[in-house]
């Protein structure tokens, strides 16, 4: 390898671990887990209704099959499913560290509530209330515009400690 080969490697490696050292946190509502204990491979799996409607419920996942990710621990309803998470838990885990999407295009970190989601450009993105969806909805691109905008800015703070309006979550299952 020449100087600028390394050099070009180095500043890659570097950018790299920056980006870990300043994750946010993952929101983490009473059950302790991630996305309230379910399994955010299978939401891959499921048919996704048009916008508009609702989604089909997330499934739980299991306690005894979990893996941990950006400080927060993951359940999975198979243990496929949670391989498949390991191998790639960027392309799987919820953005905005499971937070509302559009509370991040608006500027903030709101719970993200694992019933309330919607797969865009291969990405799983929560919400907080059908109401909110709605708005969500309204304009999908620009307040993806918007959230990618103002997530750098509010990503390093920590995660939402509000609980989900109107939402417990059974999960993980025992």
């Amino acid at each position: 390898m020449n100087r600028f080969t390394l050099t070009i490697a180095a500043a890659a490696t570097a950018l790299g671990m920056a980006g870990q050292a300043f994750a946010g946190e993952q929101y983490i509502d009473g059950t302790g887990y991630a996305a309230s204990g379910h399994d955010v491979v299978a939401y891959f799996s499921l048919a996704q209704n048009p916008v508009g409607q609702s989604q089909p419920a997330a499934i739980p996942g299991k306690a005894d099959i979990t893996a941990e990710h950006n400080g927060a621990t993951f359940a999975f309803s198979t243990e496929a499913n949670r391989d498949a998470f390991l191998a790639d838990p960027v392309k799987y885990a919820p953005q905005y560290d499971g937070h509302c999407a559009y509370g991040v295009s608006k500027g903030g970190k709101v719970p993200g509530n694992p019933n309330l989601w919607r797969i865009v450009d291969d990405k799983l993105y929560l919400n907080i209330t059908k109401n909110v969806v709605g708005f969500w909805e309204e304009d999908i691109p620009g307040n993806l515009g918007l959230a990618e905008n103002n997530w750098p800015s509010i990503e390093p703070a920590p995660g939402s400690d509000s609980v989900i309006p109107q939402y417990t979550s059974a999960a993980p299952i025992k």
